[in-house]
């Protein structure tokens, strides 16, 4: 595994949730050319969440850890983060008019 260079950054509210990103990308390719991209979610207090992927299910994971390899996952993946972002946004407006 590639060392990246990731930022964290603590959220406190009710809740408490870390996010540590970061990417090593462009790296000219694919997965074989060494190209990662790391995304972390650690629950530091209270954080009511779930975790499911496929058919694997866990309610209140401590962390969840996604890492993308290649140039292009970390494109989208940054593409799909802005959309989330702007959605949820775009929903809370709605909800506190």
């Amino acid at each position: 595994m590639v060392k990246i260079k990731t930022y964290t950054k603590e959220i406190s509210s009710a809740n408490i949730l870390s996010i540590e990103a970061g990417t090593n990308t462009p790296c000219g390719g694919d997965a074989g050319h060494g190209g990662e991209t790391v995304f972390k979610l650690k629950d530091l207090g209270a954080t009511a969440w779930q975790l499911k992927c496929d058919d694997f299910k866990k309610d209140q994971p401590k962390e969840i850890e996604l890492t993308l390899f290649g140039d292009t996952e970390a494109e989208t993946f940054i593409e799909a983060l802005e959309f989330a972002v702007s959605t949820l946004k775009a929903q809370q407006k709605k909800v506190k008019s």
